[in-house]
């Protein structure tokens, strides 16, 4: 019987594409509006590990200096029996600190569900009876909530950029909401994030070329008493991208059983077309789960809608981040 659970936000390789869960501050961050839409399969391999889904949209309005943005986040593990769902609403409001930077402050207000479907869970006196129904004596059973556990959710970000560089900070779950489903003080840690990078343009358009680019980033992460890093760079050449990242930590932290703080090594290709980004990404398990996890699979799609006058009127404060 498992004594205790210890559970962590979604995360997504292609952060950039699930903005609205990596910093509130980057709502508004496109010339006008903005769907994304994420899918992840994390661990295949292993019996119904972890699938999770994310949509967004957000807006800029260019008039009063404001972006915001909805967000609805879904996920299961094990058997489906355990799932999270969640609605955000985030509001960034920006500003100039000189003609070639910009500041972006935001706060988030969310709601969170979380619901254990206990009749798809087997209970030890059901194995040992050896019965083919779904009943149980087992006192545990009426230790678990039989309706969805719910609570409301706070967060704040901030962003920084200019041309080439963009930096942000956020944290979420301020209010550290109580999750328990046992009706207990199980709380949902404050996660703590900082990201940026640089863009460097590697050749200008010309009569046989396109624009190359590329686009060192990096994304740190702490939650509770887990934390990681993810380093890595995009390689650019319109309308293709072009990514590898390292996740983990080597060196500075490891487990109770001396093995080195390390996750993952992920590829990632992305086709622009229009107003639409299509990326994929396969994330090579290095950990000690390398031969029976299968990885994750990760599928993303973004697009992006503007008028003429908005196109015309917002194109120099696009920020400069990886577009995955």
């Amino acid at each position: 019987m498992a004594l205790q659970l210890k559970s962590q936000d979604q995360q997504y390789t292609q952060f950039y594409t699930a903005p609205m869960l990596l910093n509130p501050a980057f709502a508004g961050t496109s010339i006008q509006s903005r769907v994304a839409m994420n899918y992840r399969n994390q661990w295949p391999q292993l019996p119904r590990a972890f699938v999770s889904y994310n949509f967004s949209f957000d807006h800029f309005f260019a008039d009063v200096k404001s972006g915001v943005a909805l967000n609805v986040s879904h996920d299961r593990a094990g058997t489906g029996a355990l799932s999270s769902t969640s609605v955000s609403l985030h509001y960034a409001y920006e500003f100039n600190l000189t003609r070639q930077v910009s500041i972006r402050p935001a706060v988030t207000i969310g709601y969170g569900s979380d619901f254990l479907d206990i009749d798809r869970l087997t209970f030890g006196d059901q194995l040992a009876r050896q019965e083919d129904g779904v009943t149980t004596l087992d006192p545990d059973r009426a230790r678990f909530q039989q309706s969805p556990v719910a609570y409301p959710d706070f967060g704040t970000g901030l962003l920084i950029y200019a041309e080439k560089f963009w930096l942000g900070a956020s944290v979420f779950h301020i209010n550290e909401p109580v999750q328990s489903l046992t009706g207990g003080e199980s709380v949902l840690p404050r996660r703590f994030s900082a990201h940026g990078g640089v863009r460097l343009k590697l050749s200008e358009v010309g009569a046989f070329s396109k624009r190359q680019f590329i686009v060192p980033a990096f994304n740190y992460q702490r939650q509770g008493l887990f934390d990681q890093l993810d380093l890595g760079f995009y390689y650019e050449y319109d309308p293709i991208i072009l990514g590898l990242w390292y996740r983990g930590l080597p060196g500075l932290k490891q487990n109770a059983n001396s093995s080195i703080n390390q996750d993952a090594l992920a590829v990632l290709v992305g086709y622009e077309i229009n107003n639409m980004k299509i990326g994929y990404s396969y994330d090579l398990t290095i950990s000690s789960l390398t031969p029976n996890s299968g990885g994750a699979h990760e599928l993303s799609i973004i697009m992006e809608f503007a008028s003429k006058k908005s196109k015309k009127k917002n194109k120099r404060r696009v920020m400069p981040c990886a577009k995955f």
